[in-house]
C-alpha cells in the first residue's frame, strides 16, 4: 500500500518537476512568466518534500513531519546532497507565499533557474536509484 502511494507521489512529481523545467526555458517578456514560473516553482517543491516524507516513511524513518525536518532527515539519510541549500529552497518558497514584490520576485526566478531546477533534479534521480 505504502509502495503504490509512494509511486503514486513520485509519478505527480515527475509531472510537475517537468512542467517547472519547461517553464524556465521560456523567453522572459513579461511578468507573467516569472510568476508563472515561480507558480509552478511553488507547486513542485510542495511535491518533492512530501515525496522524500513519503519515501522515509517507507523506509521506516519516521522522524520527518514539517518540510524542514523532512530535509533534515533527507540530507541525513543520503537522499539529498546539499542540505543547507535545500533549506535556501525552502526560504525561498517560504517567500514567495507571504512577501511579493518585483525584486524578490526576480531574485527568487533566478535561483530556481540556476540553483533550485538542479536541485530538485538530483533527489528525483537519487528516489528514482533508490526505488
Amino acid at each position: 500500500m505504502l509502495k503504490n502511494r509512494l509511486e503514486e507521489r513520485l509519478e505527480d512529481f515527475k509531472k510537475a518537476f517537468k512542467k517547472l523545467k519547461e517553464s524556465t526555458d521560456l523567453k522572459v517578456e513579461n511578468d507573467i512568466v516569472i510568476d508563472g514560473v515561480i507558480q509552478r516553482f511553488e507547486f513542485t517543491f510542495e511535491q518533492s518534500w512530501k515525496l522524500m516524507k513519503l519515501y522515509l516513511e517507507y523506509e521506516g524513518i519516521e522522524e520527518a513531519k514539517s518540510p524542514r525536518s523532512t530535509i533534515r532527515a533527507a540530507f541525513k539519510y543520503g537522499i539529498i546532497e546539499d542540505g543547507d541549500a535545500w533549506i535556501s529552497m525552502m526560504i525561498d518558497r517560504n517567500k514567495t507565499s507571504h512577501v511579493y514584490d518585483e525584486n524578490t520576485a526576480i531574485e527568487i526566478y533566478n535561483s530556481i533557474k540556476s540553483n533550485h531546477v538542479n536541485l530538485l533534479e538530483k533527489m528525483l534521480n537519487k528516489i528514482e536509484e533508490l526505488l
